[in-house]
């Protein structure tokens, strides 16, 4: 089976981080987000992963062919010029289509759910596309999916609704597509999945479209400041981790509210409380600091009090 790792964003609200490591390069745990992805399709039998880049080419490549699990063959797709994430996907269309199905997930997320039940009732239903929903109250942050009785996508956001709608969630940003669903691509280089390319279908009748709601997912996003600070210190608990590649590679030590990367070393009177340091920094004795990273040589404020998505339409259904 193949996949898609779509990760060719600027990660725009991860700044100043992202100016350092792109963003599924970014460490959470001292582990890279793109590890912890391919870790969890490699669980479910995926072996052939196509990963569109854009910002720091070169290091989202070299980390991810670090930490590509034994037997999985990886390719990555450079777009000089952003394509949106539907361009994206088109651009890797005639690789995906030849995995019946194949699947698509997002570059900046923690994901631990039962892929293989999801291909499977795909398969079952012979959908062409089958998003994976979750019901939760983050669903007013990041947008939700409305559908009808049988699963069948009747709403978008607040972008289209079609009528009909018997439950919703949150999009997950995990699909599972048949390859008949890329015919009905628009003919263009930059286009968005859901609103050029998914809700069209909709409205023209198509019945193949479906989200699933009722399998159980854990799911952490990591698109902003906040979240990566979250997903650091209350790390979710993650059934795949023993595909995580190298498997003996140094990871971060919990020091208190501190995590501290692989080599990374704190002066005996730095202070440091509810914060990350990357692998190999060097935090001096002057650092006396809270709520944010050390990277590149400096600590990075968050701000336990930062609103997270500040522009929640850039990710998820919004």
């Amino acid at each position: 089976m193949r996949a898609m790792i779509v990760g060719a964003g600027l990660g725009a609200r991860l700044q100043p981080l992202t100016a350092l490591r792109p963003k599924p390069a970014l460490p959470v745990g001292g582990v890279p987000l793109v590890a912890y992805t391919l870790a969890w399709l490699h669980a479910h039998g995926v072996r052939e992963v196509a990963i569109n880049v854009h910002h720091l080419p070169e290091v989202l490549e070299a980390t991810a062919r670090r930490h590509c699990p034994p037997g999985m063959e990886l390719r990555f797709s450079r777009e000089q010029t952003l394509l949106d994430t539907g361009g994206g996907i088109a651009r890797v269309a005639s690789f995906l289509r030849e995995s019946d199905p194949c699947v698509l997930v997002s570059g900046d997320m923690l994901m631990d759910a039962d892929l293989s039940a999801l291909v499977a009732l795909h398969r079952e239903r012979g959908d062409a596309l089958t998003m994976l929903l979750r019901e939760e109250p983050r669903m007013r942050d990041f947008g939700s999916i409305g559908v009808d009785a049988a699963g069948r996508v009747r709403r978008i956001a607040t972008r289209l609704d079609l009528g009909g709608e018997a439950r919703a969630g949150l999009y997950t940003w995990v699909n599972v597509v048949s390859p008949r669903a890329f015919d009905s691509m628009p003919e263009r280089d930059r286009f968005n999945h859901l609103d050029d390319w998914i809700a069209p279908l909709l409205v023209a009748g198509a019945r193949d479209i479906c989200g699933e709601l009722d399998l159980p997912c854990r799911w952490e996003p990591v698109g902003t400041l906040h979240e990566y600070l979250r997903a650091n210190l209350t790390p979710p608990e993650l059934s795949y981790l023993a595909h995580l590649h190298p498997p003996h590679a140094p990871r971060a030590a919990r020091e208190g509210e501190v995590v501290v990367g692989a080599g990374a070393h704190l002066a005996p009177e730095a202070s440091l409380k509810r914060a990350v340091v990357w692998d190999g920094e060097r935090v001096p004795d002057d650092v006396q600091a809270s709520d944010g990273v050390f990277a590149g040589g400096r600590f990075h404020s968050i701000g336990s009090n930062q609103q997270p998505r500040e522009d929640p339409r850039e990710d998820g259904a919004k």
